[in-house]
């Protein structure tokens, strides 16, 4: 079929035979209702600049599936279900499909704004979804906060920030033997200026996935952090300096 011709449904089979992993007809039909709200409240609130069938499909959906091999490879080190915080959420990626993909995992879509929060608040009402909520704040902020900081097996961020300032970001919320993943598109030079903050934060550098996203010609890289010892108390620094002064 032309991709032209596709319907939204269609698209999601699309997204489950590029990514290796056909969608289950009931994650399919979350994934439907998730993007249908998310495309209605877009007209009304900005919460993403992609908003069209294949954009979501792809950009968004895809690219949060390319996480899932990591995720169950941490999942085989861990004893019980993973806990995951998605930093910088924004309209719930990669947070909201990892959710609905591997509904065992415990997720918490952290973001600053909070009217992307009060959407997220409802698409998880309207799935009637559990074990998977919403922190409103800047991650310097949660980073410092009882009951987040150092409790999770897996930080991830899709942001545009820098690496020394993402890792300044995830590794507090990441207890010792976790990962922090960041998302990143076909960055050059980025690890030489990142190891030292790394090291600073008591995280390592254990792999950089490099890849094409499947059925696309854009470049994605994976940076895998593994946590090993705990960050120093006095990180991560307050909100806005990671960025204005980073590690």
């Amino acid at each position: 079929m032309n991709p032209a011709d596709l319907t939204l449904t269609g698209w999601l089979d699309r997204v489950g035979d590029l990514n290796g992993e056909p969608l289950p007809s009931l994650v399919r039909e979350q994934m439907i209702t998730f993007i249908q709200m998310l495309q209605t409240a877009n007209q009304h609130v900005n919460l993403t600049a992609i908003a069209d069938d294949e954009g979501i499909a792809i950009r968004h959906i895809l690219d949060s599936m390319t996480l899932l091999p990591l995720i169950d490879r941490l999942q085989a080190e861990s004893p019980g279900p993973l806990s995951l915080v998605d930093i910088g959420t924004g309209a719930g990626f990669p947070g909201m499909p990892i959710k609905l993909l591997r509904p065992a995992c415990s997720v918490v879509l952290l973001d600053s704004l909070a009217k992307r929060l009060r959407f997220l608040d409802e698409v998880i009402e309207k799935l009637q979804l559990d074990q998977i909520r919403t922190w409103h704040g800047r991650a310097e902020d949660a980073g410092r906060t009882s009951g987040l900081r150092g409790t999770f097996d897996l930080a991830v961020a899709r942001a545009v920030a820098p690496l020394n300032v993402l890792a300044e970001y995830g590794l507090p919320l990441v207890r010792t033997g976790g990962l922090f993943i960041a998302m990143k598109g076909h960055p050059e030079g980025e690890w030489p200026l990142a190891e030292r903050a790394v090291r600073i934060l008591g995280g390592a550098l254990e792999e950089v996935r490099r890849f094409t996203l499947p059925g696309t010609d854009m470049q994605r890289s994976l940076f895998c952090l593994r946590k090993v010892r705990p960050t120093p108390n006095i990180y991560p620094r307050k909100a806005g300096k990671p960025e204005k002064q980073p590690l």
